[in-house]
């Protein structure tokens, strides 16, 4: 018999209206005045909804001292809830509260815990104002005290070794990232080498591409690129596209095309900081280009080149050639001003040979760490529920 088993193996549970255990509050009287907020200040104001910690206050009326006595925070139109252990503002009256009745007898984390395994169970759609006046009713299983204290243990071991897993995965990456950062500026660097540094316009040649708009866009056909695109679907390089055309289309607009080795570049944002990243284009059939993209031939090696638009190097040359508005964008005379340095082909190759190594390891933590941390939740979901089903 698991330990689990054991604990709850022959367990008397009664069953109680929440409204018994649970007192519910609309926090009125806790309500911010003031819009001066200040990370100085020592208050959080929180909010109803994703936001939740809308800035910091210094009003000391009304402050909530949940340090003292925890609460459960709801909102009215989500039956998302969190545990607040410290003392707070509320910003309005959407915001809904439940306190123990009673914490010698009921543990209100208990409660929180409870409240988390039936998620949509207190509400009959998903409107929040419809179970505020019914919550009362709810009925939720009450075992002895020194169950729901183990219980609460248990679940607070779970909740902090998935936190501090997450924080771990996360520092990982992060370290990965700023690693690989440093290392290609290094290798773009070139400090006391002797080699050549050339404009752009110099040794290859822009080439814009035409307008069409997503609603043209299909799931096969001719393989396109639509700019926006680049900041969600593309990396380094790419040898297939995510979107297509159609061919009648291609052909009656006189769509543009980036050929193989060719670099598509991104000249439209809505910051500065989006502006030029390039993907090297190795597939062996031509991708149409949107028009606020650019393709870039030249001799030089295509992800050499891909990899230097993503340096600081490169984005330092092409601010000041950004023009700004609600879209930032790039012209070609701008692009063409910048300056690479350019090695030998077989240097170009050594370095693109060491930044794709770099790449394919921050890729695989960063694509592993969504997956590890959606097990350790699914995990501790698991044993939430075995642990609240009687």
């Amino acid at each position: 018999m698991s330990y689990i088993e054991k604990l709850l193996a022959g367990v008397e549970v009664e069953w109680k209206a929440l409204g018994d255990v649970a007192d519910y509050e609309q926090p009125t009287k806790y309500l911010v005045k003031s819009k001066n907020y200040n990370d100085k200040f020592s208050t959080p104001v929180l909010t109803a909804g994703k936001t939740f910690i809308l800035g910091f206050t210094d009003e000391t009326k009304g402050v909530n001292k949940a340090s003292e006595v925890p609460v459960i925070i709801f909102d009215d139109f989500t039956t998302a809830n969190k545990w607040v252990d410290f003392d707070f503002k509320a910003k309005s009256s959407a915001m809904k509260m439940i306190k123990s009745k009673d914490e010698s007898q009921n543990l209100l984390k208990y409660i929180y815990y409870w409240l988390n395994t039936v998620p949509s169970g207190l509400v009959d759609g998903d409107h929040k104002r419809q179970w505020i006046s019914n919550y009362s009713l709810k009925e939720i299983p009450i075992p002895p005290l020194s169950v729901q204290k183990e219980i609460v243990r248990i679940l607070d071991t779970f909740s902090e070794l998935t936190a501090e897993l997450t924080a771990e995965l996360t520092a990982e990456l992060t370290a990965r990232k700023q690693q690989y950062n440093y290392y290609r500026e290094e290798l773009f660097s070139f400090e006391n080498e002797e080699i050549e540094f050339k404009r752009l316009s110099e040794i290859g040649e822009f080439q814009r591409g035409k307008r069409f708009v997503k609603d043209d866009m299909i799931s096969e056909g001719v393989p396109c690129i639509h700019y926006g695109e680049m900041y969600t679907h593309y990396d380094t390089s790419a040898n297939k596209s995510r979107s297509f055309l159609s061919k009648e289309l291609v052909e009656n607009k006189r769509l543009r095309t980036a050929e193989k080795g060719d670099v598509v570049i991104v000249a439209a944002g809505e910051t500065i900081e989006d502006i030029g990243k390039g993907t090297a284009w190795l597939g062996d059939v031509g991708v149409v280009i949107h028009d606020a993209c650019f393709a870039y031939r030249s001799p030089l090696n295509p992800k050499y080149f891909a990899y230097f638009t993503r340096t600081k190097q490169f984005h330092d040359q092409i601010r000041k050639h950004v023009s700004s508005g609600k879209i930032s964008a790039i012209h070609a005379n701008g692009l063409g001003k910048v300056v690479i340095p350019v090695p030998s082909p077989e240097e170009q190759a050594r370095i693109v040979s060491i930044l794709d190594k770099f790449d394919t390891l921050t890729t695989s933590i960063s694509e592993g760490l969504p997956k590890e941390i959606e097990l350790r939740k699914k995990q501790y979901e698991y044993y939430r529920d075995l642990l609240l089903t009687f």
